[in-house]
């Protein structure tokens, strides 16, 4: 049967069914490019749909020539019978009439409105249509397969590789951005608990140790009753143990062990001794990530810190890193504490790590250089500061109300001044 012998309405009725068919080659397109491919890779375990999207997408070159060939075909179609009903209905005049007609129409109902359709609704239309991609891929795979060498041919020409497979891996930072973006799907404490174990492989031991300073510990040469006076009143339930100075490390010892002798009346120098496990010792510049992994296969839970001379820079334990995952959880127990005066002013101690103020405060004072609030200070005056005296940094007034040997032991945090300086948009 000849075209010229179809009926109008025939004519009209073909057309719209290849205007669907158009259709669903562009909506199918963009719903299988839309997909979210960690989502697929989960949906594919039990969703056929899923599993031959993914099988699709594994080889993208093949599934875009066979879209393109199918769709391209069905448009020639579509030109072909538009133009023949614009022909027999007005001649000359009912083709260029048609030909406008037919690019709005195609516009319209076979791009822009199936392509949108499918990015909001990318798995209700990519899954029914992976199914049916999979055997139509097999049968005209001759023609897509010629396509693909002359397309592959001019790919490489512009200096692309097409069988390099593209790395859709995400950084921790990307990674970030998926978890806040995903806020509303579990409570605001997980996400900063996911966003935590995130940070922790740029974050090392530098950043939460105890500094030298400020570490307690027992020195095995001092009077045996200033040291049973010490075990005694101590806060702490583990205690270094040296000779004379901190760098002559002996061990450390959990107050725990020491009960017995307590409860006997018969703690003595030589059984604090006995009860002394060996320093772990670790470098200063670890990641948390591979300190945690150490505490677990050294069942360990302190490593004193030392630098590349071996000379102790500080403590750090396994509760001030899991706090980093879970945030505070030491029961108000911390002697470097954030007290409340007044609105946005804050007592705080000067000994205090630079990115625990940050978190509790939700402030943006800079973490690059030094870790604490001390060196923070020292840094930015070059020099030893006097009672009373006020240091701006990222918009805020940072007052010395206390110094000793040379340190900040407390000073008083005022509000910001510049709110643009506390989003880091300025520097100091």
């Amino acid at each position: 049967m000849e075209l010229t012998s179809i009926p109008l309405p025939v004519l009209f009725i073909i057309l719209i069914a290849f205007f669907v068919l158009s259709a669903f080659f562009s909506g199918s397109e963009t719903a299988l490019m839309a997909l979210n491919k960690y989502k697929l890779k989960h949906l594919a375990k039990k969703n056929i749909g899923a599993r031959k999207a993914l099988e699709l997408l594994q080889q993208p070159d093949r599934l875009i020539g066979l879209i393109l060939l199918g769709n391209n075909l069905v448009n020639i179609v579509i030109i072909q019978i538009a133009t023949l009903i614009g022909l027999r209905m007005g001649g000359n005049t009912g083709i260029a009439i048609a030909t406008a007609i037919l690019t709005l129409a195609l516009l319209i109902f076979a791009e822009v409105t199936p392509k949108t359709i499918a990015a909001l609704r990318a798995e209700k239309i990519a899954f029914p249509a992976a199914i049916i991609f999979i055997p139509l891929l097999k049968i005209v795979f001759p023609i897509v397969w010629l396509i693909n060498i002359a397309s592959n041919f001019f790919v490489r020409l512009f200096g692309a590789d097409p069988s390099k497979t593209i790395d859709t891996s995400l950084n921790p930072e990307e990674l970030k951005t998926i978890v806040n973006d995903s806020a509303s799907i579990f409570p605001h404490n997980h996400k900063n608990m996911l966003i935590s174990v995130l940070d922790l492989e740029s974050t090392t031991v530098e950043d939460i140790m105890i500094p030298r300073a400020d570490i307690v510990g027992i020195d095995l040469n001092h009077d045996w009753n200033d040291i049973e006076e010490q075990i005694l009143r101590s806060p702490f339930t583990r205690l270094l143990i040296y000779r004379d100075r901190l760098d002559q490390m002996e061990g450390i010892v959990h107050l725990r062990k020491l009960i017995p002798y307590i409860h006997e009346g018969s703690l003595n120098r030589d059984g604090l001794i006995d009860v002394m496990i060996p320093a772990y010792f670790t470098l200063n510049g670890t990641p948390l990530t591979t300190q945690l992994l150490n505490f677990q296969s050294e069942k360990k839970r302190v490593a004193i810190v030392v630098d590349e001379y071996g000379e102790i820079q500080g403590m750090v334990t396994l509760e001030d890193l899991l706090e980093e995952i879970v945030q505070e959880f030491s029961g108000g127990n911390d002697p470097l504490e954030i007290k409340e005066m007044d609105k946005d002013t804050y007592w705080l101690d000067g000994g205090m790590h630079i990115r625990d103020v940050n978190r509790r405060l939700n402030l943006n004072l800079p973490t690059e250089g030094p870790k604490t609030l001390n060196g923070l200070i020292l840094e930015k005056l070059e020099d030893i500061p006097t009672l009373g005296t006020t240091v701006l940094i990222r918009g805020y007034p940072l007052e010395i109300r206390k110094t000793q040997n040379n340190a900040v032991k407390n000073l008083i945090l005022y509000p910001c001044l510049n709110r643009e300086n506390n989003n880091g948009e300025n520097e100091d």
